[in-house]
């Protein structure tokens, strides 16, 4: 799934990092992204509830999403992207989703 996407975030312009476990300097990693999005069947309530807290504090859109499928992924990306051909800014957005698999 991680390699999926990484794929789909790609298609739609975004940078992406992916956490499926919680790393020891979490807050840390997650950086300043445009976007969080949180597949909490898959991940932990710690990793959910530090992830949030983070974000929150750096004024980050959060989408939470039970599904962790490719379309879920799509399901997000897809309007932001449009909103964003829309505004003329074609530049690199991040999302982070599970325990990180890119640096």
């Amino acid at each position: 799934m991680v390699c999926r996407y990484k794929n789909i975030c790609k298609k739609y312009s975004y940078k992406v990092k992916i956490f499926t476990q919680v790393p020891g300097d979490f807050k840390s990693k997650i950086g300043s992204p445009d976007l969080l999005v949180l597949f909490t069947s898959t991940v932990s309530h710690s990793m959910v509830h530090c992830a949030v807290k983070e974000a929150q504090r750096k004024n980050v859109e959060i989408v939470r999403s039970h599904t962790s499928s490719s379309n879920a992924l799509k399901g997000i990306l897809e309007p932001r992207a449009v909103r964003k051909d829309v505004a003329g800014n074609d530049g690199m957005k991040s999302c982070g989703d599970k325990g990180e698999a890119e640096r």
